[in-house]
């Protein structure tokens, strides 16, 4: 399967130059020959999501990814600075208005996930198979990547990105 996160698909629209920009950790492990990701719930509506957050000065795309995995997760482990691929959602702000924001997706292997984290008290978190967390995922250019996951685990590795075509 071929996937080209930069261009419009059935379930990814083109992205729009007004559009958010967010960074996200994919937190990853192989349990048995397949992938599970670590998703959390969103504070308010309590969505199954993964980690995102806005840019911080001083900090690349991949080190915010891990930062929000930290914080929301409590998960450490080795991001790479590769993006795995993008997805769009519209958010709504505190002023009730609503963006279109495009998320930048990192792989990050899940190293240790810590009982003690920042936001533990304010989310969920839960390792699921790819194909699960596709299907409980509000997001639909989220689910697409990971149903891609699900069928093709070497999708992680950078080099398997680009042979197959998937672009951040």
């Amino acid at each position: 399967m071929s996937i080209a996160f930069d261009e419009p698909g059935p379930h990814l629209s083109p992205v729009s130059p007004a559009a958010l920009g967010q960074m996200a950790a994919l937190c990853w492990r192989l349990k048995k020959g397949r992938v599970e990701v670590l998703m959390v719930t969103s504070r308010e509506t309590r969505r199954w999501v993964i980690p995102k957050g806005w840019p911080m000065a001083g900090l690349a795309p991949e080190e915010v990814a891990a930062r929000e995995a930290w914080e929301e997760a409590g998960a450490l482990g080795k991001v790479s600075g590769d993006p795995l691929g993008r997805f769009v959602y519209d958010k709504v702000l505190n002023d009730r208005s609503v963006r279109s924001c495009c998320v930048t997706v990192y792989p990050l292997r899940q190293r240790e996930v810590k009982a003690r984290w920042p936001e533990r008290k304010e989310r969920r978190r839960k390792w699921f198979g790819a194909e699960e967390a596709a299907g409980l995922v509000a997001e639909a250019g989220l689910a697409e990547l990971l149903v891609a996951l699900a069928q093709d685990p070497g999708l992680l590795a950078p080099a398997a990105r680009h042979r197959k075509g998937l672009k951040a």
